[in-house]
């Protein structure tokens, strides 16, 4: 009966340390995406000469990005 009680016990925790992965990925992304986005876009700027409209087009294309990844993993 013990073994049983901790089986369970191990199939709790593994489920919720699953779903906290995925809310974690959820996260990292979207941050990731757009902070990949404004910083593409400053580099260009700076490169360019042309401030400030790719910083204001990268970071909209990563917030775009973002949003797709998060719909992306909700269709799991």
């Amino acid at each position: 009966m013990n073994k049983k009680h901790n089986k369970d016990k191990q199939t709790k925790n593994s489920e919720a340390l699953r779903a906290f992965v995925h809310i974690s990925q959820i996260g990292v992304t979207m941050a990731a995406s757009v902070l990949i986005g404004v910083l593409l876009g400053r580099y260009l700027d700076g490169l360019l000469g042309t401030t400030p409209w790719l910083l204001l087009f990268f970071s909209l294309a990563g917030v775009g990005a973002a949003i797709k990844s998060l719909l992306d993993t909700t269709k799991i």
